[in-house]
Parts: structure tokens; C-alpha cells; sequence
């Protein structure tokens, strides 16, 4: 056969001249080739001769044609030989590596790196084997050996040669079951002395070949002897090798000698072959030993152990739930606590105000009309019907919102909702703990008892406002009639109330606008649900409830002083009105009986006869020290009016106003010796502003501009400290910014003239704190609660430093100057102590205030028309100077002798300027305007901080418009009794711009 047309020779190699750079790879080739003989086989120097040639091959050799190269394989037809190796040779000492064959693809092992990778291959079906010409070899073939060193062979016993293109893969080992090397081309691959070594005859395998007409596959490897390894010698497994060429040569297995000497480490032997082993203990390969699994890397790890952590978590949940649940009892119904509702006492702890009960007439399901009962359930809970008893959504909403410590949002069902109100010993209280107990109850509830009977219950403890509990009693305040009298459109006007019934009592105003949208909403739901068609909901009209009935317990002031405290516990103490009317609270108040009696005879005594009814007066008195409010009068009568004159009703500040500009101005450097443009009138923004009475009082300093309620002067003051600072200084002080910025007030140049609307309680907070000398506490009423367990509560209000001592009393000074001989003379006491405060008057005397303090107490008074039309009060003038301070000086006189307050003065200023102004002195109230000389300024200038004189022709903003002069006959309201000709008037507080009450 010629060798031209011969398959792969011996071990499924091409023969051939390998390629240059296979052959220069650290003269690996060389090496090999020096060990190779004429037949392709290892040979022992580097002569190319066989010192121990067999037999068979020299027969072979004799019958080759000269130019022919000796093929070791059969035919393709002929079976392969089975030859004895010879038991008398030596192992060589550098003998070839072993190479394994996976998938048809050979796998050379790294020594270097421990991981197995393709041997590289002549793939150029260009290149034909030459005559005797070593096979091409290359590092990691089995074949070569690294300079100097040895290599052991592994035992293969009972491998198959595999078969490639039909041709026998003839390997061919020692005597001792090694490979035998082929021998190098003397011509092409000369050895060197130092690679020459002493080499054993070529011997056959110990089985045959697989016939030549078997499918090319590789041999199945026999069990690996004792001690080999399937893995490499680190544990990891073999890398997957890449496809290869299917010309590619496949290495047969070759046998280790067990006396080869020791030598380098041999290179590892992959899965299954049995090869790689070195001539001493190293990186074997072969082996019996099962191969060590993978090695996990770590997010795997840290992932199956967050896994089974939150198996166990879960596990341990869902047994703690089950033993939770069949450990806890159900509870007896709490008849008496339903029954029990607060009571209200004074600062003493135990006078009475009021103590309320608990309207409730319980009535049986059947009673109740299906479209009540519909309407609830689609309001509070639709799955009510077909759920266990909890929604699984809405507790874990819950939970979350108890343990972020955030208000508790709805989720409760109709049945969790009957457990908390029926039950005794659930609680109130914001806690995981409580939640859990309720859940537990509210399953065996729902597992006991029929559907039919916890509705029946719900909606006979419900609160539906109107101090009605149950749905008999809401029927009765809501509609004068009994439950099954209803229609569905009432019942779901009571079902729209249980979430907020305070908006649903009186829905008039913005809480008409509210109710009338959530009515329509649960009607919505009850059309989703089926219990009412389309058609009919949209024939429905709002079913607007009859006028609230009060009871006479609530007579007089004390409705007045129960709702402001059950407001203050809601707004600013987190208790709901639910809890507060049926959990037997003990309410303790600030109010002092003696004092809220002096507050009301205060004002009956003052109001003169044939005032009209429509004119509501509010005051409040505050303790500086601690911010509880010691009185208040909240209107003539809680029967007839309800709102609060002095908590929920408001007016316009007009000039009390003034005082916070006065502090930023200080707190900002001015001194109270500075001096502002104090004449009349001046255009600002287009719009012309006018002092009261249309007096000019040229330039005038702070306690001057105060003391006479200067209204240009202020403006000036306001300019020149900013706007924003004056916004930031009155939100300090306890008006909220929402009241300072209501349609832009704060941004319009008469926003120092207190053009923004204010509760009388908070112009109370606002003095309370000049008393304190800068310390701000928000006025509150509700000293302590006692549960009907006994456990009390406390309150008190943490004062906050709003401007500096000195400033407070500057502040203090020029204010005391407003009482000593300004517009608020009628505040003066008799007993001659340091009194402070301002008058406050707005435009066409829409209201009217005096605003004062003493160093132990703050008062301010108000008087205004629930309707917004401008003041007549018959005998006085509208002006915050007349009845308002004289009004407060009743009460301070009577409070002083009550609460035994010592005469005590005021801390000293920093400065002590008089009230004193330059230019025209004002006109005498009652008296013509004046008509000298204009105000004084300096030459050629208009005045700090003026537009000119002459109006401006471009359109400024939209500004309140300013007052007009005042009338002539009025008595001025210069605070000192009426027709006293020393009093020197003053402005009243001005007649200032805000035609228009927030």
C-alpha cells in the first residue's frame, strides 16, 4: 500500500512533515523524533535502528518496496495480530506521554495548569505523510517527553484499539505494556546524544482491533486500576473538549510500567483513560476512585441557605400561628364598656363638665332592611360573605403600618371590626400584639358563628356619628325614623359615614361636597355587587339627614369646652372618636372654672344692648409659661350655635398683625430708634395706601410706627426686611403657612397690615409668646386622660425659642407703649401694672380685636359678623381700641384676683425711644383733617422705600384695596375712653385693607 493513500497511520495520525510551527514548540518535536525508528515506532538511540527489532517486522520491512515507508497497520481486510511483547525489556527512559481519546476528540493534559485542553492538529488535508517520516507530534500527543525527563505509562488492560475510516489504529507496546515509540527519521529529524535512550522493541496490544467494518467509536474503558483517579488530581473535573476535524488522529491507550523510575510528574490522565500516570507520584491520571463532586461556588451557597432559612422561618410561623390560634379563647361580649362613654372635667381633675352617654338601641337582623345591609358590606367589606373572618390584604397593610410606628389604614373586616367592638379584652391600643389577638378571635368567630349573626352585632356597636351607636340609633339622629323604615339611599348614606362620621353629622359647606361623593361611591359598589340595578342608583338623590338634635347636657359653654377637647385628643393626641365616646375615658381639661365664668361674664357684661345677634366675640387666655389654655368664650350658646368662636370661627387680623413684623424686623438687626416713611398716602404697586384717617406722620421710628398703628410705616418695615422672613417668622409663632399663603396674601405689599385670617386661639399663641420672652407653645386643652383601667396620660407642649430675649422685649416695649398712650388706652388695669398689646382693625370694620398680655397671662378678644358684613355696634365705633379692650380689661381684672398674680414688669429694652414722629401731628379723632404742610422729607427725594407721589400709569398686581379715611364722627378708637380730649387717638390699629374675611 502506498503511503499516499494510506488512512492515519498508527494511532490515527497523518503522516507527514509536520507544520513549522508544531515543530518549534521548545523542540518537543525534536525530542520525539530522536526516539523514533524506521517502522514509526520508539525506538532506542539516535542511530534509527532497533537494537531488539521482532520478527514480524523484519519480515515486513523485507518485503517493502524501497519507496514505500513500513506501515505498523493491517489492511484494512486482515485482523489484527496479536504479538507477545518480549518480557526482557526495560522501560525507556524518556518514554512518550499518554493521550485519551473522548468523544472522538484528543485531550492533551496540561501540566501547568491542571486542566485538560484540545492537542493541536494538522488539519490541511494538503499535507500527505512522506515516506519513512515520523508522525507528527506535538506537546501532550502521549509520544513526546520534556528535555531530560521520563514519562510513565498507565495499564490498559483490556482496552480496544479504536478504529478510524475502517482502518485499525495499531498501537503498539513494550514487553512491560508500554507504548512503543516510533523511531525519527534520520534524514528529517537527526537525535541528539543527549536525547538518545536506551528503547524497548515495539510489542503488540493485548486485544485485538475491533474489525474494520465496526462504526468508529471509542473503546469502553475497563474499571481503572486501584489508586487512579476518573478527575484530575485537584478535584476539578475535565474540562469539555471542543469538536475536532474528523481527520483528526485518535491516540490508542497505552500501559504504564509499574518499574519505570522516578522521574518528572507525568501529566494527568483524563476521564476514563487510564493515562497521563508519570514515572513517580505526581498529577496522575488513571484511577478507581469515584471523582469528588463540584465544588458549589458562593451565591449558590448563600442562596439554598437563604432558602432553607426562610423554609424554616415559615415553618416555624405557620406552627406558632396554630398553636397561637388554639390557645386563644373568645372572649365574653364587653356589654358594659359599649356602654360606657367619657367624662370631662376641669383643671382640678374633679369638677364635672359633661359626661356623655352612649346612644344605642339594639335591633335583630331581620329588622334591618336588605338594602342597609347590602350597603354596608359593600362599603366595609364585599367578601364579606365568603371570607374567613380576616382579609389577608388588609391585615398585612396593617401590620406594616403598626410596626412603621405610621396611621393604621383600613383593612379590617366587618367581622375583625365586630371583635374589637363587642368583645372585652381585645383592647385599643396600636400593637402587633392586639392585631394578632384580634386576627385569632376573628377566625373562631368566623368558624362559630353564622354570617347573619356577626352582621347583626356590627350593626349594633357600630358608630355612625351623631353620638349614635348601632344603626337603630343612627336611623333615629340621622332621619327620624326607624331602620326598616330606610331606603337604600339612606343606608348607604349610613354606610358612607362609619369610615368618618364627624364629616357626615352636618354635611353642609366642604363637607357636603365630601359626603355627597363618598354617598355616591358606595352606591357605585352596590351596583358592582348586584344589590341594586344601574337604573335605580341612577334615580337616587342625595338623602341630605335632618338637622342635628343636642342634647342639654351640652347646654351653654360646655359644648363648647367637650368638642373642643374630643377635637384636640382627634387632631393632635391620635385618639379616634370611637374610642374616645365608648371607651369610659376620664378627660381632664386646662380650662379653669373660674376663669372660663369671668370670660363669660366678660363679655354679656360689655355687649351693649340692641347688638346684633349675628356679631360673634371670641376670646382665649393663655398661660405663656406652659401653653394651656386657662379660659376661653366660645359663643353665647352650644345649642344655638355650635361652631366655636374662638376655635373654629376666624376673622381677619387686621393690625394685631403688625407685632411679628415688629419681632422679624428686630430679630433682623433694626433697632427700635430706626426710622420708616410714615406719610400718607403712598402708592405701592399701583395701589395707594392711606393711614387711618389720612394722617401723614412723616418719618417715625418702630415704637411710633406701633404705637400709633402707622400702616405706610409698616409696609416699609415689611419691604425692607422681606416678605419672606415676615411668612417665616408668623409660622414660628403658630399660624400655619397654609392661612399665611391663602391666595397669595403673603406676596402683596400689605401683607404687614395682617390682610390673612387667623383663629382667635392662634392670635392668643402668637402674644403668649412675646409673654415668654420668645419661647413659643402651641396653646392645647387637654391636660391628662385616665383609661377605665386606670392608666393616665399626660400632655404638656415643649417650648420652642423663636427669637432672642432681647428682641421679645424690645418687641415688649413698644407694645407697652400702644396701651401707655396709643390705640389701646381701654386696656389699661387699674392696679397700674406693665400691660402690653395691640389693636387690630380692618377695613370698614369687619372685625376688631385687641390682642394684650401681662407677663403671667396673653388675652385676646375678638368681635366680628359670621356673615362677613362690616360691625355696628351701637354706642361704640369699630375699632379694636373700643369695646374689644374693654372687653379684656373686665376679664384681666377679674383673672389677676383669681389666679392671684402679683403686679410684675416686663423685661427692660435695649433702647428706650419715645413714640415721637416728625411732620404734621395727626388730627384729634371727630376733629377736621388737617391742612397744613405735607409730610417732611428730605429734599428732592420721595422717601426711603416709596413709589412717588403721583400714581403710576402701569397696572400693578391685584392688591387688597386700602382703606378710605375714616368717618369724622367716629370716636376715633384711639383706645382711651370715648370723649377723653387727652387721649391721643392714634390710628385705631388703622383702618387697614382686607375687604374680605378668610
Amino acid at each position: 500500500m502506498s503511503s499516499n493513500d494510506e488512512g492515519p497511520a498508527a494511532g490515527g495520525r497523518v503522516k507527514g512533515t509536520a507544520p513549522d510551527h508544531i515543530k518549534s514548540d521548545k523542540s518537543e518535536n525534536d525530542d520525539i523524533a530522536a526516539n523514533m525508528n524506521d517502522n514509526g515506532v520508539p525506538g532506542t538511540t539516535g542511530t534509527g535502528t532497533d537494537d531488539h527489532p521482532d520478527p514480524a517486522d523484519e519480515a515486513t520491512l523485507a518485503d517493502t518496496p524501497p519507496d514505500e515507508t513500513p506501515v505498523d497497520d493491517p489492511p484494512a481486510d486482515e485482523a489484527p495480530r496479536d504479538e507477545a511483547a518480549p518480557e526482557d525489556e526495560t522501560p525507556p527512559d524518556d518514554p512518550p506521554l499518554g493521550e485519551t481519546v473522548r468523544d472522538g476528540t484528543p485531550i492533551v493534559d496540561d501540566d501547568t495548569t491542571g486542566t485538560d485542553a484540545p492537542r493541536d492538529e494538522v488539519t490541511d488535508p494538503s499535507e500527505k505523510p512522506l515516506p519513512d517520516q515520523a508522525p507528527d507530534l506535538d506537546e501532550g500527543t502521549g509520544l513526546g517527553s520534556d528535555s531530560g525527563t521520563t514519562r510513565d505509562f498507565e495499564p490498559v488492560d483490556a482496552l480496544e484499539a479504536p478504529v478510524l475510516n475502517g482502518q485499525e489504529a495499531a498501537t503498539e507496546t513494550t514487553g512491560t505494556g508500554e507504548a512503543a515509540e516510533p523511531a525519527a527519521d534520520p534524514a528529517t529529524e537527526p537525535a541528539t546524544e543527549a536525547e538518545a535512550a536506551p528503547q524497548t522493541a515495539p510489542a503488540p496490544l493485548d486485544e485485538p482491533a475491533p474489525a474494520p467494518s465496526e462504526p468508529l467509536s471509542p473503546a469502553p474503558a475497563e474499571p481503572a486500576p486501584a489508586g487512579g483517579s476518573d478527575a484530575t488530581s485537584d478535584g476539578s473535573a475535565p474540562a469539555e473538549p471542543p469538536a475536532e476535524d474528523p481527520s483528526a488522529t485518535v491516540a490508542s491507550p497505552i500501559a504504564a510500567s509499574p518499574d519505570a523510575p522516578p522521574g518528572k510528574k507525568g501529566r494527568r490522565g483524563k476521564k476514563g483513560a487510564g493515562n497521563g500516570a508519570g514515572s513517580a507520584p505526581g498529577k496522575g491520571g488513571g484511577g478507581g476512585k469515584k471523582p469528588p463532586k463540584k465544588k458549589r461556588s458562593r451565591p449558590v451557597r448563600y442562596a439554598r441557605r437563604t432558602l432553607f432559612a426562610v423554609l424554616a422561618f415559615l415553618g416555624f410561623a405557620v406552627a406558632a400561628f396554630g398553636v397561637a390560634y388554639l390557645l386563644t379563647p373568645v372572649p365574653s361580649p364587653q356589654q358594659q364598656a359599649i356602654a360606657q362613654g367619657p367624662t370631662f372635667y376641669y383643671a382640678d381633675g374633679k369638677t364635672v363638665i359633661a359626661k356623655t352617654g352612649t346612644n344605642r338601641d339594639a335591633v335583630p337582623i331581620k329588622q334591618i332592611p336588605e338594602g342597609v345591609r347590602d350597603a354596608v358590606i359593600a362599603a366595609e367589606n364585599r367578601s364579606f360573605y365568603e371570607d374567613p373572618g380576616v382579609s389577608v390584604r388588609g391585615t398585612g397593610r396593617a401590620f406594616w403600618s403598626t410596626v412603621t410606628g405610621e396611621q393604621l389604614q383600613g383593612g379590617s373586616t366587618i367581622t375583625q371590626q365586630m371583635v374589637r367592638n363587642y368583645y372585652g379584652g381585645i383592647g385599643k391600643e396600636r400593637s402587633v400584639t392586639r392585631k394578632l389577638k384580634e386576627i385569632m378571635v376573628s377566625l373562631k368567630v368566623g368558624r362559630e358563628k353564622s354570617k347573619d349573626w356577626i352582621l347583626e352585632q356590627y350593626l349594633n356597636t357600630i358608630f355612625f356619628g351623631r353620638d349614635a351607636y348601632g344603626v337603630q340609633a343612627a336611623a333615629k339622629a340621622y332621619y327620624g325614623k326607624d331602620v326598616s323604615q330606610l331606603t337604600p339611599a339612606q343606608g348607604a348614606f349610613l354606610a358612607a359615614a362609619i369610615q368618618q362620621p364627624s364629616n357626615f353629622a352636618e354635611p353642609e359647606g366642604q363637607n357636603r361636597v365630601y359626603a355627597e361623593q363618598r354617598w355616591r361611591a358606595v352606591v357605585n359598589n352596590m351596583v358592582r355587587d348586584g344589590a341594586v340595578t344601574q337604573a335605580d342608583a341612577a334615580a337616587m338623590t342625595f338623602p341630605m339627614p335632618v338637622k342635628q338634635k343636642i342634647t342639654n347636657i351640652l347646654k351653654g359653654q360646655k359644648g363648647y369646652m367637650v368638642n373642643v377637647a374630643k377635637k384636640e385628643l382627634i387632631e393632635r393626641r391620635g385618639y379616634s372618636e370611637d374610642e374616645i365616646n365608648r371607651s369610659g375615658l376620664k378627660i381632664t381639661t386646662t380650662f379653669d372654672k373660674r376663669l372660663m365664668d369671668a370670660a363669660r361674664r366678660a363679655v354679656t357684661a360689655n355687649a351693649p344692648a340692641g347688638m346684633s345677634k349675628k356679631i360673634r366675640t371670641g376670646m382665649v387666655s393663655v398661660d405663656p409659661a406652659t401653653g394651656q389654655v386657662l379660659a376661653f368664650y366660645g359663643g353665647r350658646d352650644y345649642l344655638v350655635e355650635a361652631l366655636s368662636s374662638s376655635f373654629g370661627d376666624w376673622a381677619q387680623a387686621g393690625s394685631g398683625f403688625k407685632p411679628i413684623v415688629l419681632a422679624t424686623a428686630l430679630d433682623d438687626g433694626m433697632k427700635l430708634y430706626d426710622s420708616v416713611d410714615g406719610s400718607s398716602p403712598q402708592y405701592f404697586a399701583g395701589t395707594p395706601v392711606r393711614n387711618d384717617s389720612g394722617r401723614s406722620f412723616g418719618y417715625v421710628n418702630l415704637v411710633g410706627a406701633t404705637q400709633n398703628s402707622v400702616n405706610t410705616a409698616y409696609i416699609h418695615i415689611g419691604q425692607k426686611v422681606g416678605l419672606d422672613k415676615v411668612t417665616a417668622m408668623a409660622e414660628k409663632m403658630g399660624i400655619p403657612r397654609s392661612q399665611l399663603t391663602a391666595n397669595g396674601a403673603n406676596t402683596a405689599p400689605t401683607f404687614p397690615l395682617g390682610v390673612i385670617s387667623v383663629h382667635p386661639v392662634q392670635q392668643a399663641g402668637v402674644y403668649a409668646t412675646f409673654a415668654s420672652e420668645g419661647q413659643h407653645r402651641t396653646p392645647f386643652v387637654v391636660k391628662s386622660v385616665t383609661d377605665n383601667k386606670e392608666h393616665t396620660r399626660t400632655f404638656t407642649e415643649k417650648g420652642e425659642r423663636v427669637f432672642s430675649q432681647q428682641v421679645a422685649r424690645d418687641a415688649t416695649y413698644a407694645m407697652q407703649q400702644v396701651v401707655r398712650g396709643g390705640t389701646g388706652t381701654g386696656a389699661q388695669l387699674a392696679d397700674g401694672r406693665d400691660v402690653a398689646g395691640k389693636t387690630g382693625t380692618t377695613d370698614a370694620g369687619r372685625a376688631i380685636w385687641f390682642n394684650g398680655f401681662i407677663p403671667q397671662m396673653a388675652t385676646t378678644v375678638s368681635m366680628f359678623r359670621s356673615d362677613s358684613r362690616p360691625l355696628n355696634i351701637p354706642g361704640y365705633g369699630t375699632y379694636g381700641g373700643a369695646l374689644p379692650a374693654q372687653v379684656w380689661r373686665t376679664f384681666m381684672a377679674d383673672a389677676v384676683s383669681i389666679m392671684n398674680y402679683s403686679p410684675k414688669s416686663f423685661g427692660s429694652p435695649s433702647v428706650t425711644p419715645g413714640g415721637g414722629y416728625s411732620g404734621q401731628p395727626s388730627d384729634r379723632p371727630g376733629g377736621p383733617p388737617a391742612t397744613g404742610p405735607g409730610p417732611s422729607r428730605p429734599p428732592g427725594s420721595e422717601g426711603p422705600g416709596r413709589e412717588p407721589s403721583t400714581p403710576p400709569t402701569d397696572d400693578g398686581p391685584e392688591l387688597p384695596l386700602p382703606p378710605e379715611p375714616g368717618d369724622p364722627g367716629d370716636p376715633g378708637g384711639g383706645g382711651g375712653d370715648p370723649g377723653d380730649p387727652g387721649d391721643p387717638g392714634g390710628g385705631g390699629g388703622g383702618t387697614d385693607p382686607g375687604r374680605l374675611r378668610g
